[in-house]
């Protein structure tokens, strides 16, 4: 074993130790170097490791952060169908609460060759995580893309909507409906898209009503969680502030904010209009029917595989991000702002 590793050594122009940690698929190793030692590992006729040989196998993971919300399973068949089209086979992991984390799953997923991975709403979308799990990963060699929330610090291509576009699309639909108090629902400030949100609403309440950001934030933003009671509980705030008609960051906390509004003994759309957020398989089959802004799913995920599929074939995209337009669809869950008395 000694001899091998001192020939394959030789080949590739490195020390046996980094040919070590290649061949036991440690990280520490730049990608240029491994694939040094892979292809010396070709030329002198020896047989990859069974880890190492893996990889070529075509699998590619997704990581999704949870199947409950509806746009995450709608997200991973566009993925998988992309993936099985060019030949590779999806793998998707999911977090639980209380269950594996998305370094358990990333480590999972690398341990069993994966060629790339797909991240969606991972930690790169929390501003107050580390970022250096991201560059560990690059060192190991494997070719990966981040979905929904970028960072500056993360070597990577990455794929989002247009948050604040899609801000500016809810909101100016509904002040042309004469509504004056706009509030708008959704998750943890930490999280990039979250803040992308809140610049697009602040900006076009400043343009539209003349309100200045500070108080469209403390008055008419509220931070809760991507869930229907997280929905409840922000409209619920947001009612009190007075609005009448409430911006949601998911299709689910529209859903919460449409039951909290129907608890109070008020009707949607006639007394609050309520706007969500994806556009999430059956959504417009709510009662009543949900306005909200349309996610392109599958322009992001086959956005998301071609930019993966060319990572894996040795053609790495720049650190950029792809963003994608959203678009609005109006549907009977918005109406005119009620008169005051």
């Amino acid at each position: 074993m000694t001899a091998r590793l001192a020939d394959i050594a030789a080949q590739a122009g490195v020390s046996e130790a980094t040919v070590s940690r290649v061949l036991n698929g440690k990280p520490g190793v730049a990608a240029a170097t491994r694939q040094s030692v892979l292809a010396a590992l070709d030329v002198l006729g020896y047989e990859r490791p069974v880890r190492l040989r893996q990889r070529s196998a075509g699998l590619v993971g997704l990581i999704t952060p949870e199947l409950e919300n509806p746009i995450f399973p709608a997200l991973a068949q566009v993925i998988g169908q992309a993936l099985t089209r060019q030949g590779y086979t999806p793998v998707l992991a999911t977090q639980t609460p209380g269950g594996s984390t998305e370094d358990e799953l990333t480590e999972m997923l690398v341990d069993r060759g994966v060629s790339g991975i797909i991240f969606v709403s991972g930690l790169h979308a929390d501003t107050t995580a580390d970022t250096q799990r991201y560059e560990k990963l690059r060192a190991q060699g494997v070719p990966f893309v981040l979905m929904d929330g970028f960072s500056p610090h993360v070597r990577a291509p990455f794929i989002s909507p247009d948050d604040r576009a899609a801000m500016r699309l809810a909101v100016t639909h509904l002040l042309s409906l004469g509504h004056e108090r706009v509030g708008l629902a959704l998750g943890p400030k930490r999280f990039v898209p979250v803040q992308r949100k809140i610049e697009g609403f602040v900006r076009v309440m400043e343009d539209r009503l003349g309100l200045s950001p500070d108080e469209t934030e403390t008055d008419l933003v509220r931070h809760s969680l991507y869930t229907l009671e997280g929905g409840q509980a922000a409209a619920g705030a947001l009612l009190d502030r007075g609005c009448t008609a409430i911006v949601c960051a998911s299709d689910m906390m529209a859903l919460g904010a449409i039951r909290t509004a129907r608890q109070r003994g008020l009707e949607v759309p006639d007394d609050v209009s309520v706007v969500g957020f994806d556009d999430s398989p059956l959504i417009a089959f709510t009662d009543p029917p949900l306005t909200t802004v349309r996610k392109p799913v599958p322009a992001m995920g086959q956005a998301a595989v071609r930019t993966l599929l060319e990572e894996i074939a040795g053609t790495p995209a720049p650190h950029s991000e792809f963003v994608f337009m959203p678009e609005l669809v109006v549907r009977g869950s918005t109406a005119s702002a009620p008169r005051r008395p």
